[in-house]
Formats: structure tokens, C-alpha cells, sequence
């Protein structure tokens, strides 16, 4: 690991890609801490640690995550790269149902980039709605206990904060993009990852205080319990690692043809069929919609709603249950939207590829439904049992979410997948600079 790491710094293309998403990363950081004009941030500070004690912060803590802590903060970087990925994510969905944009996304990659600059288009439009009403959402004292968060209320105000936190979510989404083009790695999940990461030392901190190793008579983790700990952060790494990478391969073999003097065709392959196809998808999708009436009840005085929504907080059988159901749920809803078994068969089909057993047509594309539908089960019932996992912690052993959320839901997921796939990426540099090495250092120089 650490000559991988030396060697990486060797190359001179990798070392600039290297330090360009470094110094992007660290941009962006620092932007997560540039105040937004008109806010008395000491007083938002003090509102976001009452309603965290209340049910209504779990979905303002989702959005924290994303943003990386500026949410709470209320800087510039306030909406994070959130009205990126929904508009992906929308988008994403309206391909499959959309026919004029299913047509676009197979055009190869001009269909990719126009369909990536409605997504920018969409991304400037969610940004504008959601900072107009959290300018809304500012002005009204009511909302704050009686903490006074905008100075000067009006018209002036929202104007300035819709125009400055729309700036903000663009030059994140600018800045993926260009991690992306000059840097290694998926510049947009980096930047999720750096947030989610700048969140470790708070989680460091509140550990610390429960050990509380000079004053053993406040302690409230025992050190035996750190060592259990650490062995189930260990383990859920490992677990999610392996379900990140698993995948079943259906071999598919094709036929020899004979296209004038050339022989096509003749060889073995298989198609990859991720265990987990959703990833982080399914479970952002399950907290939206379980975590709103909770959310909702910190500003609806309804006494009936409010009991509703303290029947769907952590810790409840209900939320647990309807949470897990909710991801089994939208992992089946976004594998069907990716995954079309009937146009992998017609291309296999059409290029004269075909599984051996299996009749080409309708009975491939039955036949990869049916193992996709069962591997999905499989990936599904994990991604819950993950999600589910932090609470577990947090009422077992006793210790502040921020510490549990570290041994799985969304962060660990967000994180073990954006690093497998950067370390890839510098993995295919390495091998390419050792490839072009050897054949430069056994070049025959030609006569001039």
C-alpha cells in the first residue's frame, strides 16, 4: 500500500490528478465555512442543537451529512451537492419512461451530454426553490423558539440568499466536474465523501468524552465495549466491501461469423450482475419519505400528527420495520429502472451472443429477470440490514448517533464505495505507467 502510494507521487500525470483533486477538495472545505450575508450564526447554532434533540432533526442531519456541516452552519455550501444528485436522480428516472429521452441516452455521448446539461438545468431549478424557502423558513421567528436568526427581514434578503446558496450548489457541481475532467476519481461522490468524512473528529470528540480516560468515575464506555467497537467497525467495512464488489457473471458465448475476409465472434464473456445495483440510492430514497412526518411535526402543532410522527422515530418497531420495507422496496424499483433485461437480450441477439443453455430472446431476458430479481433480494435484505445497523449500536451500547452512524446506514456505503472505485482508478494509472515503462525501455531506436 504505501509503494503504491510512493509510486503514485512518481508519475507526473497521476501526481498533478492527485493534487488538483486535493486542492479542489480542500476549496470546497473551505467554502463550508463561508457565512451566508444576513445571519446571525450563533443563534442558528443554538436552534439546530434543540431540534436535534427532537424528531424533526433527523432529516435536517441527512442534509448536514450531505453538505458536509454546512447545513447547520448556514454558509454558502448550505444546500451541499443535494439539488445535484435529486436531479440526477430525476432525471435518471424519466429516461425509462420518457421515450424522446430514452432515445437521447442511446445516442453514445452526445446523448450523455445533453442529457447531463438538463440535469445542470435541474440542478439550478431545485437549488432556487429550496433556498427561497429556507429564506422563508428564516424570516419567520416563530420557527426559531423565540431566536431572532435574520437580521433584517424582507424581500432584500431573500434575493441575497436564493442568488447565494443557487452560486453555492453550482460551484460545488463546477467543482465536480472539474475533479472529474483533471482530478481522479468521481469528482461529485468526493465531494459527498469530504463531507461526510470532516464529520469524523466531532465523532472522535463525543467518543473521547464517553471514555473519558482521566476521570474513570464519569466514564460511560467501558474499554472492553471500544474493543467490541471496533471489532463491528472492522467487520461492517468488510461485509460492505464484499457486497459492493459481489456480483454473479452469466457466462455468454458468441458465435463465429464470417464477414467477408475477417472471423468475428468465437469467444467467451459473461455480464456482471451486481448484488447491489442501488447502492446509496434505495436508502436515500427510505429516509425521505419515513423521515418527513417526523420532520413535519416540529411545525404542525397537531396534536394527532405529532403522536403519529413520535410512532416513526429511531429506536420504535414501526420505524424500523417500515424503514426496512422501504429499502427492500426502492432497491427492487431502482433496479427495474436500470436494468432492462429484454434490451440485454436483444443485444446479446443481435450480435449473436446467446448463454449456453438458455434460448436467445424471451427466454434470456426471463431467464436474467429471474436471477436478478433473486440476487437483488439478497443485496436488498443487506443494504437494510446496514442502514438499520446504527440504531442498533446507538441503543446497545449507548453512544451518540454521530459515533453510531459510522458503522453503517448511508456515510459508510457513500464512503467504502467512492474509495474503492478512486483506488481503482489510481490502480489503472499504475499499471498503464509500468506497461509504457517496459516497452520504452525496449524500444529499438530505428536508423535516421
Amino acid at each position: 500500500m504505501l509503494s503504491a502510494l510512493t509510486n503514485s507521487f512518481k508519475i507526473p500525470d497521476l501526481k498533478r490528478r492527485l493534487i488538483v483533486t486535493l486542492a479542489l477538495i480542500t476549496v470546497y472545505r473551505i467554502g463550508c465555512y463561508v457565512p451566508t450575508p444576513g445571519i446571525d450564526g450563533a443563534a442558528l447554532a443554538e436552534f439546530f442543537n434543540r431540534i436535534a434533540k427532537t424528531q424533526g432533526g433527523a432529516l435536517f442531519g441527512i442534509i448536514n451529512m450531505f453538505s458536509g456541516g454546512a447545513m447547520e452552519r448556514l454558509t454558502i455550501f448550505a444546500l451541499g451537492i443535494m439539488p445535484y444528485i435529486s436531479s440526477s436522480i430525476i432525471l435518471q428516472l424519466l429516461t425509462a419512461v420518457v421515450p424522446a429521452l430514452e432515445k437521447l441516452a442511446k445516442e453514445g455521448k452526445a446523448g450523455y451530454e445533453k442529457i447531463n446539461q438538463f440535469t445542470r438545468y435541474g440542478t439550478v431549478l431545485l437549488s432556487v426553490i429550496q433556498s427561497y424557502f429556507i429564506a422563508l423558513w428564516l424570516e419567520n421567528p416563530a420557527r426559531f423558539e423565540g431566536l431572532r436568526i435574520v437580521m433584517q427581514t424582507g424581500w432584500g434578503f431573500r434575493i441575497l440568499t436564493v442568488l447565494t446558496l443557487t452560486t453555492g450548489t453550482i460551484f460545488i457541481m463546477w467543482l465536480g466536474e472539474q475533479i472529474q475532467e483533471r482530478g481522479i476519481g468521481n469528482g461529485i461522490s468526493l465531494v459527498i465523501t469530504a463531507g461526510i468524512i470532516s464529520r469524523i473528529p466531532s465523532a472522535f470528540h463525543q467518543l473521547f468524552v464517553l471514555i473519558s480516560p482521566f476521570a474513570p468515575s464519569r466514564r460511560q464506555i467501558q474499554p472492553f465495549t471500544l474493543v467490541i467497537m471496533a471489532a463491528f467497525l472492522v467487520g461492517v467495512v468488510f461485509a460492505v466491501i464484499m457486497i459492493t464488489q459481489g456480483q454473479r457473471k452469466i457466462p455468454v458465448q458468441y458465435a463465429r461469423r464470417v464477414v467477408g475476409r475477417k472471423i468475428y465472434g468465437g469467444q467467451s464473456t459473461y455480464i456482471p450482475l451486481k448484488v447491489d445495483t442501488s447502492g446509496v440510492i434505495a436508502i436515500i430514497f427510505a429516509q425521505s419519505i419515513i423521515l418527513f412526518p417526523a420532520t413535519m411535526a416540529s411545525f404542525i402543532p397537531n396534536p394527532a400528527f405529532q403522536r403519529f410522527a413520535q410512532s416513526l422515530m429511531r429506536g420504535h418497531l414501526l420505524y424500523t420495520s417500515l424503514y426496512t420495507l422501504l429499502i427492500i422496496f426502492f432497491c427492487y424499483f431502482y433496479t427495474a429502472i436500470v436494468f432492462n433485461p429484454v434490451d440485454l437480450s436483444e443485444n446479446m441477439k443481435k450480435y449473436g451472443g446467446f448463454i449456453p443453455g438458455i434460448r436467445p430472446g424471451v427466454t434470456t431476458a426471463e431467464y436474467l429477470d429471474f436471477i436478478m430479481t433473486r440476487i437483488t433480494l439478497a443485496g436488498a435484505v443487506f443494504i437494510a440490514v446496514i442502514a438499520i445497523f446504527p440504531d442498533f449500536i446507538m441503543a446497545w451500547l449507548k453512544v451518540p448517533y454521530l459515533v453510531a452512524s459510522f458503522f453503517g446506514g448511508t456515510g459508510v456505503l457513500i464512503i467504502v464505495g467512492v474509495m474503492l472505485d478512486t483506488v481503482k482508478q489510481i490502480e489503472s494509472h499504475l499499471l498503464m505507467h509500468h506497461y509504457e515503462g517496459f516497452i520504452k525501455a525496449g524500444r529499438i531506436k530505428g536508423r535516421k
